[in-house]
């Protein structure tokens, strides 16, 4: 099979390369590059290189520098920027997918191939000839959360090798193929930003803005944040204060304040119905007769990344609102951010949406997606 292979210079893309290369596939291996001398945009780039120059001399592989520069700022990070900036909370990594790796590659340069292999943790499997995002075997480090906004065409051509194996049986493939990164740290950071600090990041593009931390309870002024974009629903870390821990609950955005509450039990944390918006179903709608409303489901879901499911159901209701019920608790629902939606047996991912604010009364969310 022609394979084009997305390397990283990591150790989980080299084992897919010796993996697919092992099984007598014909392998081009490409490195996405998305920044420019000067502009934050991509960390240790020339170090990544050298590595995936090593990997492909040790198999004797085509390898390809390719630039989506341009793309990467216009749709990725543009979008992260207006999302933080109206107070919500985006999610870079999902967009990335979707857009880049998956969108633009793609039309430029994966088409030519049968397939395009990433090294993420997650499956594709095939259930009466349709092809559906599945869970990887190891659950800590599965990434189906940050797939989970790819279209069905772009599911068709993926392959992700790595999705029957745990991350310790990665490395001892690595090590015992002899990888010159067998033993190299996991990147860390957002998509290619790779160590880049966050909030240095969105610091350099929006600025700060010095505004008052209150306690919800009590209105009493506790402590003074840089500007309300540094800070998310639900967000403990960061944050400055004493006493702790200390969570944000919720933000004036008009006025530039945000509104903290003490300790783990406080109930201004938590909530059990999230509202969602621009449902994206990767092979099919979950829900009864096609998305027609009202309608009803069971599933389960994640709003971070996590190991962990939470239970609940998915309502369609006759005014169009889509819902998460949750049966228990969910801690620092972020308007921006995506609820991933899986089957109740956490096998296959469907699909996410966007967690908004609670709709106005008489307002029509268009769901039927």
């Amino acid at each position: 099979m022609k394979i084009a292979v997305l390397i990283s210079g990591g150790v989980d893309s080299a084992v897919v390369v010796h993996k697919l290369y092992s099984e007598g596939n014909d392998l081009h291996l490409f490195y996405i590059k998305i920044g420019r001398e000067g502009d934050g945009g991509d960390c240790s780039s020339e170090e990544d290189i050298e590595m995936c120059q090593l990997i492909a001399r040790k198999y004797n592989l085509p390898f390809e520098v390719v630039s989506l520069h341009e793309e990467y700022w216009k749709y990725v990070m543009s979008y992260t920027l207006s999302t933080v900036k109206e107070g919500l909370t985006p999610h870079p990594d999902i967009m990335c997918n979707k857009i880049i790796k998956f969108g633009f590659f793609e039309q430029k340069w994966g088409h030519r191939f049968d397939k395009t292999a990433t090294g993420h943790y997650a499956s594709v499997k095939v259930i009466d000839d349709k092809y559906y995002l599945a869970t990887a075997k190891d659950p800590v480090k599965d990434q189906t959360d940050f797939l989970a906004q790819i279209s069905y065409d772009q599911l068709s051509h993926i392959m992700f090798p790595l999705g029957d194996l745990t991350k310790k049986e990665v490395r001892k493939i690595a090590e015992e193929a002899s990888l010159p990164n067998a033993m190299r740290k996991d990147s860390q950071g957002i998509c290619f930003l790779g160590k880049i600090n966050y909030a240095d990041f969105i610091a350099s593009h929006l600025g700060e803005k010095s505004g008052p931390v209150i306690e919800i309870e009590t209105g009493r002024k506790i402590g003074t944040h840089r500007g309300y974009w540094f800070y998310t629903i639900g967000q403990r870390k960061g944050l400055g204060l004493s006493g702790g821990p200390w969570f944000v609950v919720r933000k004036n955005i008009k006025d530039n304040v945000i509104y903290v509450s003490n300790g783990y039990s406080s109930p201004l944390q938590y909530g059990r119905v999230i509202h969602l918006i621009e449902p994206n179903w990767i092979t099919e709608n979950p829900l009864p007769s096609s998305g027609s409303a009202p309608a009803r489901v069971a599933i389960s879901f994640k709003t971070r990344h996590t190991p962990e499911f939470c239970s609940g159901n998915l309502i369609l209701s006759e005014d169009d609102e889509l819902t998460i019920v949750s049966e228990s608790d969910v801690q620092g629902i972020a308007p921006g951010q995506y609820a991933i939606i899986y089957t109740p047996d956490h096998k296959l991912c469907l699909g996410s949406a966007m967690i908004t604010v609670p709709p106005k009364s008489g307002h029509k969310n268009r769901n039927r997606k």
